[in-house]
């Protein structure tokens, strides 16, 4: 295929540079048996190739193997023996990328290579589509292009548009990025009428039609109305925007009273000092903390967490429905909870003044926080308090009010976890947080910014300590006389080249991070975060230190995880919004009563569906957000905003305006004075005959051009700028 791998140098040793991370140490493995196709290795062996020593870079080598494997660009021979796998015609496996243009790109990590398809070779592969291509001889150097030969996975089975309906045909313009419209035959309109929005459904396609063909499967209702659109925006990212009534019922069949016989069985904490500290306007209430002093001068504090594994029994109707939801989706107006709201408001919400079941986890800390002892197991518990957010703040800040006993040390004690975590080389990405607040009719009406504060860092870091206690009690070599399947919270480890990308667009700025080793970029990242805070430039540099960042990710397997700097990491403490947890909450009692060790390759499918899950329900949170934030500007069109540039494309420049954090862009079309390339490399646009240079991070003042709701879109016109 004579396709260049990262870090491979024909002949040559690997550089030890690219164990990095692993997504490099994936392409490294693969230039090792390209070279070597015959061969076959496991991951002791390759690590002496490629030059990982220690215990840690060779699980993540055993972990690569395995996903190299799953991904097919490997086979096992036997077990925990690996060889390159026969390929015919230099076939590769992605994730399609389309372009509203109509051609696609394809991915591939194992062999770092993006490959570009024509759109006369998608073969009707779809944006998200894992397909299998077949790689061209290179007509140019830079180039790699193929033709899809297989769609292996469908990424979403339905479309959510606009109907249009004419004379003598009916179509549905899709809200997401489709380069064509699908074609509805008159018979397959269910009653749609013209201009509503409706979910379809392709039912036919035929190898030479340009449209494929659809029938509606559910109309939402008149394009604009907030119920709608909201509805809309989850279907789109194939997410469920109505309950199944049987799951209702079921769960309303679920008593909230609790009998003696259950309180019997667990370690009762009734009677010790507990409280819940949440959002204003929450709900459901996962976790609450308990704290008392003991006689031999240690902290207990107990984390207590929502049984709700106890009221959804494993094969009920209940169960299959928060398995496929995964998580709770929070949008802008609203929350689609995962499991019903008898159960997330009522029955398993730790609720004020109501005896509640938990699965706890109980330290004794000593006066610097340290764990002397740790209690995992069910019991039942009794909230005194309710306080939100700004309560707890309150107390924290004058020393008086309720509980303030038990406030004021677990505030002390959380400090403690706080500062040893940063030193231990966790990265503190503490952004500011935008909310939009609506009406009643679902209307923004105001933006604020909420920053997070000693109350919010005190739930965080004990709920960290859960999390990490947790998944070290089952992870932990020695912990077992033999490794347990468990799920476990990964974050992988940067990507160099996104790095060094990154700190040559700091540099401009006088920052700089060293990106020598992991330990390195950890605590240079945080050192620039805090020499960042309140300049100008702020929000352009987190964000884009969030961007180099890998995403975190659910997995049997576990690597760590990277940007809390903990070995072993899990969810525990939030099984009424997270599927993950539940599974964590049943495997953590199964492990407790010595049970055996689950199918790890089930798992492993449960953790990259709550993975994908986790990321739809992202996903369309921030088209909610954005959506309100086009909504809330539509009745300021030519006004004028100052604003600072927070990215940069080949076919606008984006400007986050510094009042509300609304995000537009600057067609390149509107910028009429000159003829502007766009330069990826140092993150800008330049004005071919006056030089004048657009760059991210820049100060500029907009005038509110356009507000396109379908296209939840802002475009701006530039009036002044600071560039030069």
């Amino acid at each position: 295929m004579n396709l260049k791998y990262y870090g491979m140098s024909k002949g040559k040793k690997l550089e030890k540079a690219i164990n990095f991370n692993k997504a490099g140490l994936k392409t490294s493995i693969m230039s090792l048996f390209y070279e070597e196709p015959t061969y076959v290795y496991n991951y002791k062996q390759l690590s002496g190739k490629i030059g990982v020593k220690n215990t840690t870079g060779q699980m993540l080598v055993s972990v690569a193997l395995q996903e190299l494997r799953d991904n097919e660009a490997l086979e096992e021979v036997s077990k925990g023996r690996f060889r390159l796998k026969p390929k015919s015609g230099g076939t590769i496996i992605g994730t399609m990328e389309l372009s509203p243009k109509g051609f696609g790109q394809v991915f591939c990590e194992e062999l770092n290579v993006t490959a570009l398809i024509q759109a006369p070779n998608m073969n009707h592969a779809l944006d998200g589509d894992k397909v299998k291509i077949r790689l061209f001889a290179r007509r140019k150097k830079s180039d790699v292009e193929g033709e899809v030969v297989e769609v292996v996975e469908r990424a979403q089975k339905t479309v959510v548009g606009t109907v249009e309906i004419s004379k003598f045909s009916a179509f549905l313009v899709p809200s997401k990025r489709m380069p064509f419209d699908l074609y509805i035959p008159k018979e397959n309109l269910k009653g749609a009428k013209h201009g509503q929005k409706a979910v379809a459904k392709i039912v036919d396609w035929p190898e030479n039609a340009r449209n494929p063909v659809a029938e509606i499967i559910d109309i939402l209702g008149d394009a604009g109305s907030n119920n709608t659109e909201m509805h809309a925006i989850l279907a789109e990212f194939g997410l469920p925007y109505k309950y199944p009534e049987k799951v209702d019922e079921a769960a309303n069949r679920i008593p909230m009273e609790i009998s003696a016989e259950e309180i019997a069985k667990r370690r009762d904490f009734r009677k010790v000092p507990t409280f819940t500290i949440d959002p204003a306007d929450a709900k459901d209430f996962d976790d609450a903390l308990s704290i008392q002093k003991l006689e031999n001068g240690y902290w207990e504090v107990g984390v207590h967490i929502a049984d709700v594994t106890h009221y959804v029994r494993m094969n009920s109707i209940i169960e299959e429905e928060a398995f496929s939801r995964a998580t709770s989706v929070y949008l802008v107006d609203r929350v689609v909870p995962m499991l019903p709201e008898r159960l997330s408001n009522g029955v398993c919400s730790l609720r004020p003044n109501e005896e509640k079941l938990c699965y706890s986890a109980v330290f004794q800390l000593d006066e610097s926080a340290r764990v002397q002892k740790a209690w995992f197991g069910r019991t039942v518990i009794y909230s005194d308090r309710r306080f939100s957010y700004e309560e707890a703040q309150t107390v924290i800040e004058t020393g008086e009010g309720d509980m303030k006993e038990e406030i004021l040390t677990l505030d002390r004690l959380a400090k403690k976890l706080r500062s040893k975590r940063f030193e231990g080389g966790s990265i503190d990405f503490d952004r500011v947080e935008v909310k939009i607040i609506v009406d009643d009719a679902g209307k923004p009406v105001s933006v604020f910014f909420k920053e997070s504060k000693d109350s919010n860092k005190l739930i965080e870091e004990f709920m960290l300590l859960a999390n990490k206690q947790v998944a070290e009690l089952i992870g932990k070599p020695g912990a077992h006389k033999k490794e347990k399947t468990f799920v476990y919270r990964i974050h992988d480890k940067p990507d160099p080249e996104k790095l060094e990308k990154f700190n040559h667009f700091i540099k401009r700025f006088g920052y700089g991070i060293m990106t020598n080793s992991p330990a390195a970029v950890s605590s240079s990242m945080n050192q620039l975060i805090n020499n960042v805070t309140g300049k100008k430039e702020q929000n352009v540099i987190e964000t884009l230190a969030i961007r180099t960042m890998a995403k975190a990710e659910y997995s049997t397997r576990n690597i760590g995880h990277y940007g809390l700097g903990f070995e072993y990491y899990t969810h525990f403490t939030s099984p009424i919004r997270r599927y993950p947890d539940m599974m964590v909450h049943r495997l953590l009692d199964r492990y407790l009563q010595d049970g055996a060790s689950v199918a790890a390759n089930k798992y492993e499918d449960m953790c990259k569906h709550s993975s994908d899950m986790e990321n739809r329900a992202a996903n369309a949170e921030r088209a909610s957000i954005k959506y309100k934030q086009v909504e809330f500007m539509s009745d300021k069109i030519g006004q004028q905003y100052k604003g600072v540039i927070s990215g940069v494309t080949e076919w606008g420049i984006y400007v986050e305006l510094e009042e509300n954090k609304c995000e537009g862009m600057v067609p390149l079309h509107e910028l009429t004075d000159d003829y502007y390339q766009f330069d990826e490399k140092n993150y800008c646009i330049t004005g071919r005959r006056s030089r004048r240079r657009y760059q991210l991070g820049d100060e500029v003042e907009i005038e509110i051009l356009r507000a396109n709701l379908e296209k939840k879109q802002l475009d701006f016109k530039i009036v002044v700028s600071s560039t030069k």
